[in-house]
Order: C-alpha cells, then sequence, then structure tokens
C-alpha cells in the first residue's frame, strides 16, 4: 500500500535527516525542500510588509506543485517540510510580526484553503518536538553560517506557532516524535524507536505514544 508521510518541524530540527534515515530503511521515496530560487526574496529582506505576500505566494506555488508530484507518485513517500507549515507557521509569523498586511493575509489564506481542498492529505504527519537549546545545538552542529545569525526568540515563536498548527490539525494522524531526547542522527537504536512508532501509527493503532521507558531504552538505560 503507497503511504505518504510527511516530517514536520523547526529550523534545525532534524527533518532532512530524518527523511533521508527512514527511506533508505523503508525503500522509500524522499522529498526534500525544491531548492528553487525565489525572485522576490532580495525585494522581501529590503521591504518585507510590502514584498512578504509575493515571496509567500512563490513559496506555496512551488509546495503545492511538489505536493502534487508526492500524489502522482507511484511509491511510498516521506516529505520534508508540508504546505501545511509554509501556511500555518511561516506565513503566519510573518502576518503576525506586522510584515504582511491584513487584505494581503486574508487573500494568501484563501488561496491556501482552497487549494488544499483539492489535495489529497497524508496519511501521517511526524512532528519533530524539540526546545529552542536543542534546536540551537543542532543548527550550530550543521554549520551553515546564514544560520548562524538566527535569534532565539525566532525559534521560540516558531515552536509556538507549530504546535498551535499541530493542536488543530485534523487531516490525519499525527506522531510526535520527543527530539530532545531522540538523536536519531547519533544513535540508531532511536531511529529504530522512531521507525517502530511509525509503523505502529500507520497500522493504525488507536494510541501510540513514545513512553520515557521506551526512551530510557533507546538510549541503553
Amino acid at each position: 500500500m503507497k503511504r505518504f508521510v510527511i516530517v514536520a518541524g523547526n529550523i534545525g530540527v532534524g527533518k532532512s535527516s530524518l527523511v533521508n534515515l527512514l527511506c533508505q530503511r523503508l525503500g522509500w521515496q524522499p522529498f526534500y525542500e525544491a531548492v528553487v530560487e525565489n525572485p522576490y526574496l532580495s525585494d522581501f529582506y529590503l521591504d518585507m510588509r510590502h514584498w512578504g505576500f509575493h515571496s509567500q505566494v512563490f513559496f506555496l506555488a512551488n509546495r503545492l506543485h511538489t505536493h502534487r508530484q508526492i500524489a502522482d507518485h507511484p511509491t511510498s513517500v516521506v516529505q520534508d517540510r508540508s504546505v501545511y507549515e509554509d501556511a500555518e507557521v511561516f506565513a503566519h509569523n510573518l502576518y503576525e510580526q506586522g510584515q504582511m498586511a491584513e487584505r494581503d493575509y486574508a487573500t494568501y489564506r484563501r488561496l491556501y484553503e482552497g487549494l488544499i481542498d483539492c489535495l489529497p492529505a497524508p496519511d501521517l504527519v511526524l512532528y519533530l518536538r524539540a526546545s529552542v537549546g536543542t534546536l540551537q545545538s543542532r543548527i550550530a552542529r550543521r554549520g551553515r553560517d546564514y544560520e548562524a545569525r538566527i535569534a532565539s526568540d525566532y525559534l521560540e515563536r516558531l515552536n509556538r506557532l507549530y504546535e498551535r498548527w499541530i493542536d488543530g490539525f485534523r487531516l490525519c494522524p499525527v506522531l510526535t516524535i520527543p527530539a530532545d531526547a531522540l538523536d536519531f542522527v547519533a544513535h540508531s537504536t532511536h531511529l529504530d524507536l522512531i521507525a517502530r512508532k511509525m509503523t505502529e501509527k500507520l497500522e493504525g493503532r488507536e494510541e501510540v505514544v513514545f513512553s520515557d521507558a521506551e526512551v530510557r531504552g533507546a538510549n541503553g538505560g
């Protein structure tokens, strides 16, 4: 049976790494964030309020195109970040920070909500939940210069918006992964635990959680 799984979470939490490792283990197809040059980006950084709408619509169009490709793909896939996060977290953050005007945000939401109604829902969202301290540690570890300037309060705002989004998400089941405690890149036992829990959730188990005992066991405790 074909499956469509999304890995969601804040900047630096390990989404791409988890997508890669799960697809290697399961033989599924990874779909990473498309590297597409946003023609509005330079203007956006000069005048965020004026160009925020244009920039987010460009990102939305690309994310919707990827979602459509996933729907048409013949085998099971795992996607790195989703169209839902673009709208519910990043565009909403621009609006909250006054970088997108009220009428522009209303138009963006109307476009987003109308389009996603036409797209198939995923089978499962894996939500990587992590504290700002963990995010900053992993951002530093991967050593991208442009990420070194990301402020802790920005990460905290995104965390809050992620929690709000996940709390209201109803399109498919969500499995929340405690990323503070599980480092699936450094420890294969942590990946084993996540893969097993994901399979249980896809098989329709009523309640799938990461217990403290299981996390301790994955850590060898």
